[in-house]
């Protein structure tokens, strides 16, 4: 029986038996901040069964087959994928809930009756577990299913209790295994395997023969029965429920396993598309023959290879694939760190199988193509599915040799003893270089360290992490002008006005910008600055990207012009300069109106262009930070490369199309679970509280925000893109300028094409005249550019005559240790003009090194290396060269073996020159 159908029975069983089919929920849990991942069927129904929600549309019956992944937190079977029979990344839980419906004596009797009716799984070959406190479920099985009671086994709280949480809902489990060496014609005992449980003669076991027979894995548990029956108290009593409930799980790829007679999941229907694409893509084959078991994987060279790495090829797929399409992308932190994870360990276990090339898109292709009835998402990203998919595999290729390289240097596979225990600890550092230049996630490192008997020092690569994230908190720290957040907290450093204590610091700058108030609240800060708070503060403070508001607090003699704004416990104070004594009592606070509008135009068009991004682009796109200033907008989001002209345009245009159709927007407050619910856009890793603010444009875009917004999108006027980039792996930047900045953008463009036309001497006037022709002569002194430089670089290589500079240059060579080593000053006016040299001198040489030097016209310092090829077989390579010879003045260089560059202080580059020669020398004596 295939995936599909089982699948299908069961679901269509219980409708019958009075459940409402619901679908499965996203991977991402939308409400949960505990869980990474939807692990489990019964997420969805999380507040249900906590009785903070109704049962969905009143029915207390439900089932699923529900998405689950298990790769991060506390849930993690990463490690074991491919390794074992059953573990998996990605897997469907098929499950029956009843939210204070039936409880026990149902349970029983609908898991019974699928498994031995809907599924005619033999009732010898099955065997049943209870809690072995839980009488009353080791009744219900022999009086409701006839269950033998030696074939009950009674098991403790660790295998068979369940609970959420150290306190809350929590109660027994009950179990269904079947027994493989009856149902799988490819079982076979372990090698050297002994006891009660190999007896395949006998019917009945012991309690520790069961036990020892399971962890063996001949017998298979293929769904587990939850009683939510107790709430546990702090103190540990088990208060009963007045509604008990219950919630099951049966593994879709573990009742597949047991109807297609097999021991191992990945021998399934729903895995052997995925390996056949792997044997095709990497030319290998698998070693599996249906009814025998698994032979040994031999490579192209004819050397054994571990089938595992077929196996993780496969469930990555699925993971990848299901992630991607539920809007998850690989980032550096959180859900997308462990999705990126899934993604660096499948290509690894790829380049074992010998590809240098991306393999793991082609079986996530087949992975859509075989599920995307079930799941229309995976074919409605596709595109975007696998182009990620793609992207991520060709960054870390571009890594993997060399991080393997140097990880066979830190961890060989052989030791001076030959042994296979443990050979050593891999230095902290040394795994966070891994980490930091090659992008190996410290797990698989482990996992790769582990395969060869070596342990990792984390709490050194902890340390090394961690030096480098404070070393990047402290230069950002030494480029703002801020207060510092511990300092400020200090409540015993406020001077506070007791009459008017309540109500410090609340926002009225939704609907007004200016307030007469009360000064409630001083401070003295250490930089000579003044905080204050106020009753009410129309000063908006930093928050969701919006910087925070300037202006004006007016007192009697006195006044503060405010240039930052902080929240304090919820409360919001306003700093800056004073002017005067600050006294307690009335005052007056004002935002100036242009910074406050140009703010709002800005936010505004920030959701408009997330709203674009996501039409133009595709729904992955997720916001991934942003400023919102008056000055302009930066929105970074979640996409796997540059964008098009065409796309930018496209981008553009949408969002100024919802400028002009003069949009109302819409503000109110609403519960999180409504606005959700009706499509608000809630950020990734956000925290929210129960009620939520929500900035709906009709038709365009829903968002929860806190910020300020212009009342309609005619309000924003124009806005214009100004650039666009990426500012790490699989994110990108688009800033952009709304309003009046963006008039003003417009009319420095239009003055510089004026200036490019007055010395082209093309005369501009109307809308269009002037710019074909401006258009014709930068063709022409492009083309005249063109034709220089080639007849530069053919005077350099000798032209015709055989004469020329990289001659000359070649000329001077000298011996150095049996290289011949040429370093030289040379003038040129860029770094392209520099390479064109360099390869006529790599050419002139013939066999050797050169090192050139040039002061730019740009005023910038250039170091170049050449190395032809015999040098480089040799160990003089061009990328180590011009990297130790900048060392040596401070600059920072790389390349390619035969060709590399550095950056200098044009002043320092004599003194670099001088130094080729010993860096030359050092390198032929280690070649």
């Amino acid at each position: 029986m295939l995936a599909a159908e089982i699948r299908a029975r069961f679901l269509a069983y219980f409708e019958k038996n009075g459940h409402a089919i619901r679908p499965s929920s996203s991977l991402v849990p939308s409400d949960d901040p505990t869980l990474l991942f939807t692990n489990a069927g019964m997420v969805q129904f999380k507040k249900v069964f906590l009785g903070m929600e109704d049962a969905p549309d009143g029915k207390r019956r439900a089932t699923t087959s529900q998405k689950c992944v298990r790769a991060g937190g506390k849930h993690n079977d990463l490690e074991q994928v491919g390794h074992t029979a059953r573990h998996h990344t990605f897997f469907e839980m098929l499950g029956n809930f009843s939210f204070g419906d039936y409880f026990k004596r149902d349970a029983i009797r609908f898991a019974w009756e699928f498994v031995t009716e809907e599924l005619k799984i033999p009732r010898e070959h099955l065997r049943v577990t209870v809690f072995h406190e839980d009488d009353e479920a080791r009744q219900l099985w022999k009086d409701v299913a006839n269950v033998p009671d030696n074939r009950i086994y009674g098991l403790g709280a660790k295998d068979n209790f369940w609970q959420m949480a150290d306190t809350g809902p929590c109660g027994p489990c009950t179990e269904i295994y079947v027994d493989l060496a009856k149902m799988a014609p490819d079982w076979a005992f372990p090698a050297n395997a002994s006891g009660e449980w190999t007896n395949t003669e006998i019917s009945d076991y012991s309690l520790d023969g069961f036990v020892e027979g399971a962890e063996a894995g001949r017998f298979l548990e293929i769904w587990n029965l939850v009683f939510m029956q107790y709430d546990r108290q702090a103190d540990g009593t088990l208060v009963p429920l007045p509604k008990p409930s219950v919630d099951t799980g049966a593994g879709l790829e573990r009742i597949a396993a047991v109807m297609q007679g097999v021991t191992n999941n990945f021998h399934t229907d729903g895995f052997r598309p995925l390996i056949e694409k792997v044997e095709e893509v990497v030319g290998i084959k698998y070693p599996y023959r249906p009814g025998v078991g698994l032979g040994t994987a031999v490579g192209k060279d004819g050397k054994p290879i571990d089938p595992a790495s077929f196996r993780v090829l496969a469930d990555h797929a699925r993971a990848v694939g299901f992630l991607l399409a539920d809007g998850v992308f690989p980032s550096n932190e959180g859900r997308g760190y462990v999705l990126r994870r899934i993604l660096r360990r499948a290509v690894r276990h790829a380049w074992l199988l010998g590809r240098r090339e991306p393999t793991l898109v082609h079986v996530v292709d087949t992975l859509i193509e075989h599920m995307r009835d079930l799941y229309p998402e995976l074919h409605v990203r596709r595109k975007h599915i696998l182009e990620t998919t793609r992207a991520e595999e060709e960054r870390f290729l571009a890594t993997i040799d060399a991080g393997m390289s140097r990880f066979e240097e830190l961890a060989p596979i052989a030791s001076t003893q030959g042994s296979s225990q443990l050979r050593g600890t891999l230095a902290g550092e040394d795994a966070f270089r891994l980490y930091d230049t090659f992008g190996f996630p410290i797990d698989l490192t482990e996992l790769m360290a582990r395969e060869r008997g070596y342990l990792v020092d984390i709490s050194g690569f902890e340390e090394a992490l961690s030096a480098q994230r404070k070393m990047s908190q402290d230069e950002r720290k030494s480029k703002q002008i801020t207060v510092s957040a511990d300092d400020f907290a200090d409540p015993t450093q406020w001077t506070h006005d007791q009459q008017h204590a309540e109500g410090l610091g609340r926002f009225v700058g939704y609907d007004v910008i200016e307030v007469d108030t009360l000064v409630t609240a001083v401070r003295q800060l250490a930089d000579g600055r003044v905080a204050v708070m106020l009753r009410e503060t129309p000063f908006y403070a930093e928050s969701g990207g919006q910087v925070s508001d300037h202006g004006t607090i007016t007192g009697e003699g006195w006044s503060v012009v405010v240039n930052e704004v902080r929240k304090l416990d919820g409360r919001i104070a306003a700093i800056g300069t004073a002017t005067g004594e600050i006294t307690f009592g009335r005052a007056h606070a004002a935002v100036p109106r242009d910074r406050r509008k140009d703010t709002e135009r800005h936010h505004t068009a920030t959701h408009l262009l997330h709203a674009a991004l996501r039409k133009v682009l595709g729904e992955h796109v997720h916001q991934a930070g942003s400023l919102v200033s008056p000055d302009r907008l930066r929105f970074d989001f979640t996409h796997h490369g540059p964008m098009t002209a065409e796309q930018l345009a496209a981008i553009e245009t949408d969002v100024n199309a919802g400028v002009w159709a003069s949009v109302p927007v819409n503000i109110a407050e609403d519960s999180y679970t409504a606005a959700v619910a009706r499509g608000a856009m809630a950020l990734f890793g956000e925290k929210y509280g129960d009620v939520v603010r929500v900035v709906d444009i009709p038709s365009l875009s829903v968002e929860l925000c806190g910020g300020t917004h212009v009342r309609n999108t005619a309000e924003i006027g124009l806005v214009r893109i100004v650039s666009e980039g990426g500012v790490a792996a699989g994110v990108r930047r688009i800033e952009a300028v709304a309003g009046p900045r963006a008039f003003q953008f417009m009319a420095d463009r239009e003055r510089a094409l004026l200036q490019v036309a007055s010395r082209l001497k093309v005369p501009m006037s109307g809308m269009t005249s002037g710019m074909d022709q401006i258009d014709r002569k930068l063709d022409a002194l492009l083309e005249e550019r063109k034709q220089l430089e080639k007849r530069l670089d053919e005077a350099m290589r000798g032209g015709a005559q055989g004469g020329g500079f990289a001659q000359q240059l070649a000329a001077q060579a000298t011996d150095v240790g049996g290289t011949r080593f040429v370093a030289s000053r040379v003038d040129v006016p860029d770094v392209k003009a520099l390479q064109a040299l360099g390869d006529a001198v790599r050419e002139a040489l013939g066999s050797g090194v050169a090192l050139l030097g040039a002061a730019l016209a740009d005023g910038k310092g250039a170091l170049l290396a050449v190395a032809t090829d015999d040098a480089r077989d040799r160990g003089l390579r061009a990328d180590i060269v011009v990297r130790d010879v900048a060392a040596t003045v401070g600059g920072r260089g790389g390349g390619k073996p035969h060709m590399a560059q550095a950056g200098v202080d044009a002043a320092q580059i004599d003194t670099a020159l001088a130094a080729g020669k010993d860096v030359v020398s050092r390198l032929a004596v280690a070649g």
